[in-house]
C-alpha cells in the first residue's frame, strides 16, 4: 500500500511538469532554449567589417526569445563588433545610445541574456580558453529576433549564445581578430 501510494504521489507530481516541459519547451526545466521562429532574408548595404554574415535575399533565419541559463561558467560563442560609428554594429548601443571607440571594453549580449536591459552598465567576466580573462560592459543587445534590415547592418539575427565583444576585448582576451568566433564562457562580474 505504501509503495503503491508512493509510485502515485511520485506520478501525480512528474507527469504535469512533463506535460509542461513539451509543451512550452522554451521553459523547461533544464533551461533549454528552442528557436521561437524564423525570419525572411532581406540583403543590403551590410559592412563587411570584422567578416560580418550579411543576409541573403529569401533565405530562413532562426530566431531566439531565449538564451540558456546563465552560471558561474555559462558557455557562448565570443564574436567581434565595432561599436564605433560606422563599425558593423550598425546604429548607437541601445543602453545609452552612444557609439563606442574601438579601445573600449564593451559587449552584446543576445537578446535573452540581455534581459530587456537589465544587464544594460553590468560588467561580465569572459574567460577564454588560453585562461586569459577579461571584464567588460554590457552596452548593447546582440538582437536574437531580429535582423536583415538596415538597423541590423543587413545581418542575420544573433545566436541565442552570443557574447559580442568590441576589439579592446578580443585584445584583452589574447585571441586573434581573424578567428571572428571563438568559444569562451562568461559570467556576471
Amino acid at each position: 500500500m505504501a509503495t503503491t501510494y508512493a509510485l502515485l504521489l511520485l506520478l501525480t507530481t512528474t507527469l504535469p511538469l512533463i506535460a509542461l516541459a513539451t509543451t512550452f519547451p522554451h521553459r523547461t526545466l533544464l533551461q533549454t532554449c528552442q528557436s521561437s521562429g524564423s525570419i525572411s532574408g532581406e540583403s543590403g548595404s551590410c559592412s563587411t567589417e570584422n567578416d560580418s554574415e550579411c543576409c541573403e535575399d529569401g533565405r530562413r533565419y532562426r530566431t531566439f526569445a531565449c538564451s540558456p541559463r546563465v552560471t558561474g561558467t555559462t558557455r557562448a560563442s565570443l564574436t567581434l563588433n565595432s561599436f564605433a560609428d560606422g563599425g558593423d554594429g550598425g546604429g548607437a548601443s541601445s543602453c545609452d545610445e552612444k557609439f563606442h571607440p574601438d579601445s573600449q571594453m564593451v559587449v552584446a549580449l543576445s537578446t535573452g541574456w540581455f534581459s530587456r536591459g537589465r544587464r544594460c552598465g553590468k560588467r561580465v567576466v569572459i574567460r577564454a580558453a588560453n585562461g586569459r580573462t577579461a571584464t567588460a560592459t554590457v552596452v548593447d543587445e546582440c538582437d536574437s529576433m531580429h535582423g536583415c534590415d538596415d538597423e541590423h547592418n543587413f545581418e542575420p539575427p544573433c545566436a541565442n549564445n552570443i557574447v559580442d565583444g568590441s576589439p579592446a576585448v578580443w585584445k584583452a582576451l589574447g585571441l586573434d581578430t581573424d578567428d571572428g568566433v571563438v568559444p569562451v564562457t562568461w559570467s556576471d562580474a
